[in-house]
């Protein structure tokens, strides 16, 4: 039946309507004509025979075309249109149509198609813009304009598709090129506002950083052309904290330092906020002489900034330095540093990483007056501990309850004492006592009525007197517990002071009144617009949570085997690492993460197996849990080391927790080390059976990463 319809066809005058394309095209050769013929008939072909006519219907009209020249000016043609008229769809199938037959059309044609796809709002069109472009890639002698690139990658990413777009961006990259840095911040922009995209984002500078360096190295011109700016820092390190990537922050913060990138006001906070997570304290300590000086127009910028060192001094239990950083954070601000007119303040000035003996270590550049208003970061963070009112910072009563618990844990009460007529001399210059009060209030409730009256009479031997209400709070609290003689010795005090107290009705009122009756406090509630739970509330829920903080211990150890690792001493990083073993102190991730640099540092890889056995043996307990940030370092270092089984594990892992695994990132670093490895020898050519199961594990990953 197909063989007579065929007859019919071109004995008759040759009218052939061809729907799939609606385009209807005169026949010049026997190639056309075998080309339309498989179209239309499914493979039936005819040669010899030349169609004169062809016409074209449609449901309005009928018009007659008549088209000098081949398949391959319709098919340009027709997709041509599809890009006039904007219909993508019609232009893809017709541009596969075409490339089937004739291959690659020209460079204007193929780039106009690719601009068009990139400037879509549709993910299926950038996708196919994407894969055109890998598959353009791939045809050597085939180069697309870098403006063509940085379209479609900058479309990607708005998207929120940074896996291809971070694919574009490393192949350029290869080539030795990049958007300029305007075009590059909005990249990084939209591709930190996932998860996945800010884990693409790290390690995309982290790679930008290195070729950087190498560039400098080698003294190559091109190279500031590759060097990032703060603004892609800190875009990139407020997606680690946002995100929990606190140990990737600290690499990036180590780059900042090797590619001599300043950092600004809006960079020293994130900076805080990641030695904070990473329990780091005296790295954060190292900023304080530079931010404490500034004048008042600076301090609710570094709010965040006594947050972060306070909760830290708070975490190694140090209740001296939080009282004292507490005191201090409001002085030295009347005569800045900036108004000596014979010093140069827009200097950047050095801060070291690690311990600032090192030889070579590295040392980060500052500039703490330097904050732009324009940021694209938003200044958020948590206000626990720290309030600002009246161009002042004050505690906040979660901060006053830390230390009231911590300097009554310690059995040092003449301290806070001590503390609180600091901070009313400091803060509270109209002579207010209601903080005092409140703090009073707090141990009352509590049941810590001695302790309340020890800070009475601490007030008392200072001449600082207080307002009858906190006498009356404590003594309510006597006779409510039937604590008649510590009651009359305060009615002595309160005479002596020469306070009058309306006795009878308190002792009356007090029958009906529960132990925790006292004042209301008003001083810190007031001191924040932020509401906040009253002191009684945090101190009683401070207490509580108290019992199970993490132990100061283990802040003091990963600290000191953090010293050690910067500095190389390994030997001295295991020794307390083994101390924690016997001490039964359990390492946390960071205890592993600093002992992994410190090895990596060195070169040391077969000891980092060695801790991965223990890592695995402490997570089987259930005891400890990774983040992908240590799962990369730790793949790294193995792939480096050749330790193909161990990669493997890392991976599987990875995929247990259903963390997402940067495959680039792995296969360069495979293909930079071992890109000649097993290359050409089989499995049954392996002299060991141990290189055997090497050549296996090298096989897996060659698969798993996409190598061929």
């Amino acid at each position: 039946m197909a063989i007579k319809l065929t007859r019919k066809v071109f004995v008759n005058p040759c009218f052939l309507s061809y729907n799939s394309s609606r385009f209807l095209v005169r026949l010049s050769s026997d190639h056309d004509t075998r080309f339309f013929l498989s179209k239309i008939f499914g493979g039936l072909q005819e040669s010899g025979v030349i169609c004169r006519h062809l016409s074209f219907s449609s449901a309005t009209s009928l018009e007659r075309l008549s088209w000098e020249g081949s398949s391959h000016t319709v098919l340009l043609t027709k997709l041509e249109n599809a890009l006039k008229d904007l219909k993508l769809d019609e232009a893809w199938e017709t541009f596969n149509d075409f490339i089937r037959l004739y291959g690659f059309p020209n460079h204007l044609l193929v780039s106009r198609f690719i601009t068009q796809l990139s400037y879509s709002s549709s993910p299926c069109s950038l996708q196919k813009a994407y894969d055109l472009v890998m598959m353009l890639l791939r045809e050597k002698s085939y180069h697309l304009q870098p403006d063509i690139l940085v379209k479609l990658a900058l479309s990607l990413s708005r998207a929120q598709m940074p896996i291809p777009s971070s694919t574009i961006l490393r192949l350029m990259l290869e080539k030795g090129m990049l958007p300029p840095m305007n075009v590059l911040q909005l990249l990084f922009l939209h591709m930190v506002k996932t998860e996945v995209g800010a884990c693409i984002a790290s390690n995309l500078l982290i790679q930008i950083c290195d070729n950087y360096v190498q560039f400098c190295s080698g003294k190559s011109p091109c190279a500031n052309l590759l060097k990032p700016d703060t603004v892609i820092f800190n875009l990139v390190l407020d997606a680690c904290v946002r995100f929990g990537s606190s140990l990737k922050g600290q690499q990036i913060i180590e780059l900042m330092s090797q590619t001599e990138v300043v950092a600004d006001g809006h960079s020293i906070i994130i900076i805080a906020q990641i030695h904070e997570i990473n329990g780091q304290r005296d790295e954060l300590k190292k900023f304080k002489d530079h931010v404490a000086p500034l004048p008042v127009a600076f301090v609710s910028h570094y709010r965040q900034f006594y947050e972060c060192l306070l909760s830290l001094h708070f975490k190694f239990d140090d209740i001296d330095a939080a009282a004292e950083l507490l005191l201090d954070m409001n002085r030295s601000r009347g005569s800045h540093p900036m108004d000596d007119p014979g010093k140069d303040f827009q200097k950047p000035r050095f801060v070291p990483i690690g311990s600032q003996n090192l030889r070579n270590g590295l040392k980060i550049q500052i500039m703490p007056e330097l904050i732009h208003k324009d940021s694209a970061l938003k200044e958020e963070g948590k206000s626990d501990l720290v309030l600002f009112r009246d161009k002042k910072l004050l505690p906040s009563n979660r901060a006053l309850s830390k230390l009231i618990n911590g300097y009554k844990r310690h059995g040092k009460m003449d301290e806070l004492s001590k503390f609180l007529l600091g901070l009313k001399k400091e803060l509270y210059s109209s002579g207010e006592s209601s903080v005092i009060c409140d703090v009073i209030d707090a141990c009352i409730s509590l049941g810590w009525v001695e302790t309340a009256h020890d800070i009475l009479d601490d007030m008392e031997s200072s001449g600082d007197s207080l307002d009858s209400s906190a006498y009356m709070a404590l003594l309510t609290a006597y006779y409510k517990r039937n604590m008649s003689r510590e009651a009359n010795v305060l009615l002595k005090q309160v005479r002596k002071a020469g306070l009058v107290i309306n006795l009878a009705n308190n002792i009356v009122l007090s029958k009906n009144l529960p132990s925790n009756v006292g004042r209301s406090p008003l001083s810190i509630k007031e001191a924040s617009s932020i509401y906040q739970p009253s002191l009684s509330k945090c101190l009683v829920e401070e207490v509580s949570d108290a019992e199970k903080a993490v132990s100061h211990i283990i802040y003091e150890l990963n600290s000191s085997i953090y010293f050690f690792s910067k500095a190389k001493m390994m030997g001295d990083a295991l020794n307390i690492y083994r101390r924690m073993q016997e001490m039964k102190v359990q390492p946390t991730e960071h205890t592993f993460m600093y002992l992994v640099c410190g090895y990596s540092s060195l070169e040391m890889y077969r000891d980092i197996t060695i801790l991965w056995g223990d890592m695995k043996r402490i997570m089987e307990t259930g005891s400890l849990t990774l983040s992908s940030d240590l799962y990369e370092f730790l793949l790294l270092n193995f792939l480096r080391g050749g330790y193909f089984e161990r990669v493997m594990e890392a991976i599987g892992y990875m995929n247990k927790c259903n963390m997402y695994v940067d495959k680039w990132m792995y296969k360069s670093e495979y293909l930079k080390i071992h890109k000649n490895l097993y290359r050409s020898l089989k499995a049954s050519k392996a002299r060991t059976e141990a290189q055997g199961k090497r050549l296996e594990h090298v096989k897996a990953f060659k698969k798993w990463a996409g190598i061929n």
